[in-house]
Order: structure tokens, then sequence, then C-alpha cells
């Protein structure tokens, strides 16, 4: 479970710390300098963009916390806080890949799909392991 937590913690690090710092590279050049995603929905907003970013770190933050400490509540928390960011957003660009070439799509769409299997079977873990500390 920590392993689970701390990949997704890890994700939400580096985009959210990316997006914050240095919002125009993010902007042209996520995720990894090939097609820029972000800038195929223009236009460029640099308030939205350090927002996001101070969000997705946010998350991380509470991700990694929860990888820590592993109590249930928390771990709960930071998991179901995370799916109602990454599913909605997830839709979001589901329905917005017309600019997209395919196998950035497809690159796209995998990598939301795998943070939300992630996520989802990190509920499964702490639903059934009795190991992870239950608040007192």
């Amino acid at each position: 479970m920590r392993i689970l937590l701390g990949a997704l913690a890890a994700t939400q690090f580096v985009v959210g710390l990316w997006a914050l710092f240095l919002p125009v590279a993010f902007y042209e050049a996520f995720p990894y300098g090939g097609t820029p995603w972000v800038a195929l929905l223009p236009p460029y907003n640099e308030h939205l963009v350090r927002d996001v970013g101070a969000g997705t770190l946010a998350m991380g933050v509470a991700l990694a916390l929860a990888a820590w400490w592993l109590d249930r509540r928390v771990v709960i928390t930071a998991v179901v806080t995370f799916l109602v960011f990454t599913v909605p957003h997830t839709v979001f660009h589901s329905l917005h890949l017309e600019h997209f070439p395919l196998l950035d799509a497809v690159l796209q769409q995998t990598g939301f799909l795998v943070e939300i299997v992630l996520a989802v079977a990190v509920l499964v873990l702490v639903a059934r392991d009795r190991r992870v500390v239950p608040v007192a």
C-alpha cells in the first residue's frame, strides 16, 4: 500500500511542482517535451496553471502523508480526494482529444487509467488490511 500511495504522491509532486514553479514550461512541454498536451487546449493562463500546480502539489502532500502514517482515515481521505479531482479531470480530457495525435491520446488516457486503478487498489487494500492503523 505504501508503494502505491508513494507512486501516486510522486506523480503529483512532479506535475504540481512543475506547473506551480515553471508554468510556461509546463504549458509548452508537458508531459515529456514532445507533443505539448496542455498547449493543445489553449489559451495559456498563468494563474490557472499555477493554481492547478498548487492543488496537485497539495494532493501529493496528502498522499505522501497517507503513505507515511498508514492511518486508515488519512489514507481513505487522501485517496478519495485524489479521485474526486482525477476522475472529472480524466472525463474532461477524454472528451477533448480531437487535437491529439493518436499515440499521445492513448498515452494520456492510459496514464489517467493507471492512476485511477492504483487509487482504487489502495482503497481495496485498506478495506482488506487490518494492519492499517485505525485511529483511536
